[in-house]
This record gives structure tokens, sequence and C-alpha cells, in this order.
């Protein structure tokens, strides 16, 4: 086996095309990765991160009608109602409700943004949720609020430990969820809120978004409070200073015969990129994998049926008459070469291109060293994958133009409809997300995906359906089944 594979290395180094083709796929990778591109406004002061209790991105901004409590204490209220409006592409406003619109109650660390919390609240379209430090999120009672179907809301503070309660009239409670906010000072903040996060739609497709902010107001009254609670008046703030859709009604909140009205707009969430998010991720650039792969398609395929052409399989196959072997080599060959170079490539762009992209101005979520790891060595692996999936067709097709077009339509042609340059719906990219070979581009994904954060998550965007190494398992299948498929085809045919 050893000799056969010194032969194939021995063929490949030296046809200068080949090694050619696989130095510009590298190059074009590099060269779009590190070139001019997005641009954006990210500043020290418009694009401070800011981070949760567990160091996640977070974004905190709502309304807060807010009193101190000083260690134990609880606070309970009734919400009767929850309505909001959206912002229209031109001036004005028009009725609307986010289905992650909130209002409820809260205790709060501070009102420094991304500090501890732990909330109770009626939400537009998700019935009641317990949510603490963004990212949790336990869920309550479900329907929507209204004047006929209240609800009833508590939180009990404990030292560092919460409890959140619903209820339908007040009586008969139910325990939603207790959690522990390490260490919680002992005096908080707690009262009430309300926010509404910013919406978006597609059209036929992830290249058609609209959207806007959006606003909701609560109406709470039975507000009680229990313990430690200080002072007699309640003092409102726009924490994050969000602001809100004019001409709509300001942000706020009044205050009549034990009845508060909160008006809110903002999020209290993990931040999140794409149609409706900010920034980008780490996969922006690799964005110039694309026209790499078209490249290294086209040397894997020639690699074979250059044999063909030429008539030298039969002295390939006298040589080494265990066909399966001559395979192996050949994939093992272009599989090599193709990790090493794209390694190489996917790293430099990946460390240079995160630098290029900040100085354009763009927002670029950190990520660990482990993530980077990664995303290099798994966009490595996606393309030596499909340089032996292009061999297999090669080999079972012969001529380098079909073997080409083949490798094209079932490895390029779903990556360009899904994450190059989407134009299908967003089921429908889904779909060939989970069975075709760009399945495997999951392992450029760094940002999880958050059912309570309202997104088009989409692969353009860096959010894949299948995780990062289910995906390459989708792609190494179809490698497998390829392969398969070209060993019995050369052991059955003539030369």
């Amino acid at each position: 086996m050893t000799a056969v594979l010194h032969a194939e290395w021995t063929k490949f180094r030296t046809v200068r095309g080949w090694v050619i083709g696989l130095l510009i796929a590298a190059g074009v990778t590099m060269a779009l990765g590190l070139g001019p591109g997005m641009t954006g406004s990210c500043n020290s002061a418009t694009c401070a991160l800011t981070l949760g209790p567990t160091g996640v991105p977070v974004t905190d901004s709502f309304y807060f009608v807010r009193r101190p409590l000083d260690g134990t204490g609880t606070i309970t209220a009734r919400v009767t109602s929850l309505t909001g409006r959206l912002t229209e592409p031109g001036p004005g406003t028009r009725p609307g409700l986010m289905p992650w619109s909130k209002a409820g109650i809260i205790i709060k660390a501070s009102t420094a943004q991304g500090s501890a919390y732990a909330a109770m609240m009626v939400t537009g379209g998700n019935g009641v949720r317990m949510q603490y430090d963004y990212t949790g999120d336990i869920a309550g009672r479900p329907g929507r609020v209204s004047a006929a179907a209240p609800r009833w809301l508590r939180l009990a503070r404990d030292g560092d430990t919460i409890t959140g309660y619903d209820s339908a009239d007040g009586r008969r409670w139910t325990r939603v969820g207790t959690v522990r906010l390490p260490a919680l000072p002992a005096t908080v903040q707690g009262g009430l809120f309300a926010t509404s996060p910013e919406y978006a739609s597609t059209g036929f497709s992830t290249a058609s978004v609209s959207g806007g902010l959006s606003q909701d107001t609560g109406v709470l009254d039975h507000v009680r409070l229990a313990g430690g609670w200080a002072g007699r008046r309640w003092a409102g703030q726009d924490i994050g200073a969000f602001g809100g859709p004019a001409p709509g009604p300001s942000t706020g909140f009044r205050q009549a015969a034990g009845v508060f009205t909160v008006t809110g707009t903002g999020d209290i969430a993990p931040v999140v990129t794409g149609a409706n998010g900010l920034g980008t991720t780490i996969a922006q650039t690799l964005i110039g994998t694309f026209a790499g792969l078209i490249a290294i398609v086209v040397v894997a395929a020639m690699f074979m049926t250059a044999e063909y052409r030429r008539g030298l399989i039969r002295v390939t196959l006298a040589a080494s008459p265990r066909r399966g072997r001559v395979l192996a080599a050949k994939a093992g060959v272009i599989g090599a070469v193709t990790f090493v170079t794209s390694l190489v490539s996917s790293a430099v762009v990946v460390v240079v291109g995160q630098r290029v992209l900040r100085a354009g101005g763009v927002f670029v979520f950190p990520v660990t060293a482990l993530t980077e790891v990664r995303v290099i060595a798994g966009t490595a692996a996606v393309l030596a994958l499909a340089a032996v999936l292009a061999l297999a067709l090669a080999t079972v097709l012969r001529r380098g133009a079909a073997a080409v077009t083949a490798a094209i339509v079932v490895i390029v042609l779903p990556y360009l409809l899904t994450v190059a340059a989407p134009v299908l719906p967003l089921a429908a990219q889904d779909w060939l997300l989970r069975v075709t070979p760009a399945a495997a581009f999951a392992v450029q994904a760094t940002l999880p995906q958050y059912h309570q954060v309202t997104n088009v998550y989409a692969a353009q965007a860096g959010y894949f359906p299948l995780a990062p190494w289910a995906g390459l398992a989708v792609l190494a299948a179809w490698t497998a089944a390829a392969l398969a498929l070209a060993a019995w085809t050369l052991s059955r045919r003539d030369a």
C-alpha cells in the first residue's frame, strides 16, 4: 500500500496544473477573506460588548419601575393586559405584539446592563415564563393574558436564591422555577418592567428581510411587596436607553389608583447575529471557501479522469492489480493535500480576517481558542472530504466534464443556495442543510440558537440546523457511499 501511495503522490506533485489548482483554491480563499469586504459602524462607543454573568454577550434594555430590596422579600403583581406596536418602514407605527414581548416583575442585582436577574413575565405568544441571567428560560402557565384571563406573578428572594410562581386567581400558586444567582448583593433592585424586541420577517427567502423596532405596554395591578423593600415611591428608569419608535407612545410608566401601565422596548436576552441581530461571526472570514471549493472539486475530479482520458489507467492497474488499493491511494493523496492546504489558508483568514473586519468597523463575536481551532480544522476537513467525494464521482463517470458537473451539483450547488447566496425559502434551506453535503459547513457555526430570541436563524448568518460534527458526518456518509460505489464500479469495469 505504501508503494501505491507513493506512486499516486508522485503523480499529483509532478502535474503542475493540479498543484497550481490547489494553490489557487487556497489563494482565492485568502484573497476573499482578507480583501476589503464588509464594513460597519462599530467602535468602542457604538458596539461596546455587554457581557452577562456567564460571559455571554447580552442585550439588556427595558423600562424598569423599581424600588430597592434589602435582603429577603417578595413581590406580587397581576397582569391584565399586554399590547404592542410595530414600526412601519416609513414614519409611524401599527398595532402588533411580538411573541417575545415581555412585561412582568423582575429582581435584578443592579441597574447596570449585564447584571444578574430573575424575572416572571407574561409574553406576547409564549405564555408565562421565568427567565434569568439572559439565557435561562422556564415555561409557566400557557395562553395569552387578558382582562378575562389575567396572570398573577410572584418572585421571592432568599439570599442568592429566587423562586418564581404563577397563578390564575391569586390564591392557588404554582412554582415555576427556582434559580440561584451567585454573589447577589445584599441590596438589589426589584419591581415592574416591560420590553419588546426588534422584529424581522422574510419574503420568499432570507435575501428579502424587513423589520424594525417594536414596543409593548403591560398593565399591572394588585402590586404587593413583603420583606425588606425600602422607600415609598417607585422610580422609573429606561435601562439601556434603547428608545421607542416614534411617533408612538414614549417608554415610561403611569400609576393611578394602584394600576401601573408600563411601556418599554428592547430586550433582555443573549445577543445574536443575522437578519435581526448584530455583527457577524468568524465564519465571515471564510467567505472565500465557496470559490476555493469549486477549484478543489475540479482538481480532484481531474486527478482521476485524466488517467482515463490519456489511457494511463491501464498502466496504473497493471502495476497495482488490486483496484481498491489504487482508489484508496488516490483518495488518501487528494484528501491529505487538500486538508493541509486548506488548513493553512483557513488558519490565515480566520486569524487575520477578524482583524480586517474589526478594522472595517464590523462587530465580530469573540470565540474561544478551542472554537477557532474547530472552525479551522473543520473547514479543512470539509474541503478534504469534498475532494474525495469528487474523486469518487469521477471514478464512476470517468469523464472530466461530467464528473465536475456532478460534483458541483451535489456539493457546490447546495452550498450556493443555502450559504453563499441563499435564494430559497428557509424551510427548503433547512432541508438541504440536513441531507446534502452542504450540511458539513455546520462546522463553521459558533453561536447557539435561542428559542427565546426573535431572529431569522439562517445559514447565511452562521446558524445551521445540525450540530457541527453531525453536519460533518452527513458529508462523510455521502463520501463513504460514493467511494463504495466507485470501488464497485472500478472492480466491474474494464480499464
